[in-house]
């Protein structure tokens, strides 16, 4: 059962076009601080970023940043969070991420958010880390990528256990509760000869 002492939080830049996104990235912020998880996420104080890092230390809790120096302007950097990280690339940005964190969810976010998402399970299907992994499928904004997934399990693409590595749920609290009692599969050779 992991101790979930840090998650990290993938989000979009921007706000979407729909309210109930910012209200997930608002009801996650304060359900992480009521249960006293820290944040790690991008260190941005704009978009969906801004909204989950407010709802967390407005709610008393910490919100640890990590921020290339040449997107610090450009996204904006959160002044009030608890610890900001300022590094020299994405690469050792997504690294500090990891490194800092327990587990990773994706709230609605646009191409940096899948691509960040995608690098975590695909660690996570190499046996890199064993942390748990999901998606808050606000609204159904998933449910395209969802069935992509289960698509590529259906074609023998993605192995079921690999499958089963992406936790989908719509509410923080009943993701929150499935990553506490994620078991990480053990590791099988993902690629075998009979799959050549």
């Amino acid at each position: 059962m992991p101790d979930l002492r840090r998650l990290c939080v993938y989000c979009g830049s921007k706000p979407g076009q729909r309210y109930d996104y910012a209200d997930a990235a608002h009801a996650l912020g304060r359900r992480l601080a009521a249960e006293g998880i820290g944040l790690v996420y991008g260190g941005a104080s704009v978009g969906l970023m801004g909204v989950l890092a407010d709802a967390v230390l407005d709610a008393g809790g910490e919100a640890v940043g990590v921020l290339p120096y040449g997107l610090a302007a450009k996204e904006i950097a959160h002044p009030g969070l608890t610890k900001l990280h300022l590094v020299d690339s994405m690469h050792e940005r997504k690294a500090l991420m990891a490194e800092l964190s327990d587990g990773f969810v994706a709230l609605p976010g646009g191409l940096g958010t899948l691509e960040e998402i995608a690098e975590i399970l695909t660690w996570a299907q190499l046996g890199i880390h064993s942390k748990p992994c999901g998606l808050l499928n606000v609204a159904g904004y998933y449910d395209g990528l969802v069935t992509f997934l289960d698509h590529a399990e259906a074609e023998g693409l993605l192995h079921p256990l690999h499958r089963a590595l992406v936790h989908v749920e719509a509410e923080p609290a009943t993701l929150l509760d499935r990553f506490r009692a994620y078991d990480p599969p053990e590791t099988p050779a993902w690629i075998s000869r009979r799959e050549t």
